[in-house]
């Protein structure tokens, strides 16, 4: 299964993390994990934010390409709006 990596640098990723689940969740099943990351399941894409200190990390698993690009699309125009005053940017790697 295609996956790709997403990185924010930012110092509130908690914060970010929980906005970002919380405003899916209302759609989609979301769970909190006990070490604090957030699983959101699209359909048959998992989408798994990991908050740091200064960044936070985004892991999606999708079952094709097309839908990997898609999801990141989704996760990138959410997270760059919520935190368009502080400029975030996701940046992605495969």
């Amino acid at each position: 299964m295609p996956s790709s990596l997403g990185r924010v640098t930012t110092d509130a990723a908690p914060r970010y993390a929980k906005q970002f689940a919380s405003h899916f969740g209302r759609k989609i099943p979301v769970e909190e994990t006990p070490d604090g990351d957030h699983r959101l399941t699209f359909q048959e894409t998992e989408v798994v934010l990991q908050p740091a200190d200064d960044h936070l990390l985004i892991r999606v698993t999708s079952p094709d390409a097309t839908t990997l690009t898609t999801i990141q699309g989704v996760v990138s125009s959410h997270l760059e709006r919520f935190g368009r005053r502080n400029e975030l940017t996701v940046t992605w790697e495969a």
